[in-house]
C-alpha cells in the first residue's frame, strides 16, 4: 500500500505542477464565458481538464473521474479522482493571483487524500486521511513537503475567520472573530488547515471544491462539517453531483464547532432549500 501512496503523491505533484506552468502563463489572459449556474469557465479551465483526465486514464487507467468540467455522475469505480481544474476562475480571469488545481482521490465514495497546488503562491497542500475507509498508509497534512497542522488559539478580534461571497450575511451579527473573503473554497479552507484562520464558511461549493480540502483540513487535525442534515460522503454510485451544493464549515479544532456553527449555520439552509 505504501508503494500506491508514494505513486499518487507523485503523480498528483507532478501532474499539477505541469498544468499549472502552462497555466501561470495564461494567467489573466483569457477571456471567459458564464456557465448555466452563473459561474465562469475558460479554454485554460477546459485545457487543464483534459490534461488532468489524460494523466489519469494513462496512470490509475481503472479509477473513475468526477470534474467540474465534464464529468459530474459519481462511477461505480472503488477509486475516483475528483478533480477541479482551476479552483477560482474568477480570479484567474482578473488578474488576482490566487486560483488552484484541486486533485482529491475518493474511496469508495469518501475522500482519503487531496492536493491543492496554488500556483501563483508557490504553494502545494496535500495530505491523507483515512476515516473509517479501513485504509492504511502514510499520514497528516502538508505544504511544500512540510507538516502543517491548525491552530490551537481560542476565537478572538484577533484572529481570523473567512466567509464567501455568497455567506456576507454573517456580517450582520457579532462574530468572535475578524472576517475575510479569498474568493478560493479550496484556499479559504487550506488557510484553516494551516494554522492562519480559525475557521471558514463555504455556502454553495460543489463536490470538486471540497473533496481535496476534506481530507487536508482532517489530517491536519481540523474538521470539515456539512451545513445540511445528511453527510456530504460517501457519494453514490449513479448521482449527477453537477448542481449538488456542500454548504461546508471548516474549523481549526472540533470543539469550536458548537461557537461557530450557529453563526452560519443558515447559510445551509438557504442551500438546501434551493437544492429542493
Amino acid at each position: 500500500m505504501e508503494d500506491f501512496w508514494t505513486a499518487v503523491l507523485n503523480f498528483a505533484q507532478t501532474t499539477t505542477e505541469k498544468v499549472g506552468s502552462q497555466l501561470k502563463a495564461d494567467f489573466g489572459k483569457v477571456q471567459a464565458i458564464h456557465k448555466p449556474d452563473g459561474s465562469l469557465v475558460t479554454q485554460a479551465d477546459k485545457w487543464a481538464d483534459e490534461q488532468i483526465q489524460a494523466a489519469i486514464a494513462s496512470n490509475f487507467p481503472e479509477h473513475g473521474v468526477l470534474s467540474e468540467e465534464t464529468q459530474h455522475i459519481f462511477p461505480k469505480t472503488d477509486w475516483c479522482w475528483v478533480i477541479d481544474p482551476v479552483d477560482g476562475t474568477t480570479n484567474f480571469t482578473r488578474g488576482i493571483p490566487i486560483w488552484g488545481i484541486s486533485l482529491g482521490l475518493l474511496y469508495r465514495g469518501t475522500p482519503v487524500f487531496g492536493l491543492v497546488d496554488i500556483p501563483p503562491l508557490g504553494q502545494c497542500f496535500h495530505g491523507f486521511w483515512y476515516g473509517e475507509s479501513g485504509l492504511t498508509g502514510p499520514t497528516g497534512a502538508f505544504r511544500n513537503n512540510q507538516p502543517i497542522r491548525t491552530s490551537p488559539d481560542s476565537p478572538s478580534q484577533n484572529h481570523l475567520f473567512n466567509i464567501c461571497a455568497r455567506s456576507t450575511s454573517v456580517a450582520a451579527q457579532p462574530f468572535p472573530c475578524k472576517l475575510r473573503m479569498v474568493g478560493v473554497a479550496s484556499y479559504s479552507f487550506l488557510l484553516v488547515a494551516s494554522g492562519a484562520v480559525l475557521g471558514g464558511v463555504e455556502a454553495k461549493p460543489k463536490v470538486w471544491d471540497i473533496a481535496a480540502v476534506w481530507a487536508i483540513v482532517q489530517a491536519a487535525g481540523g474538521a470539515l462539517v456539512p451545513l445540511i442534515p445528511e453527510p456530504f460522503f460517501p457519494l453514490q454510485v449513479g448521482q449527477d453531483y453537477g448542481e449538488h451544493p456542500f454548504p461546508s464549515l471548516a474549523v481549526s479544532q472540533t470543539e469550536w464547532v458548537p461557537t461557530f456553527k450557529p453563526l452560519v449555520e443558515l447559510i445551509g439552509e438557504k442551500a438546501q432549500e434551493i437544492k429542493n
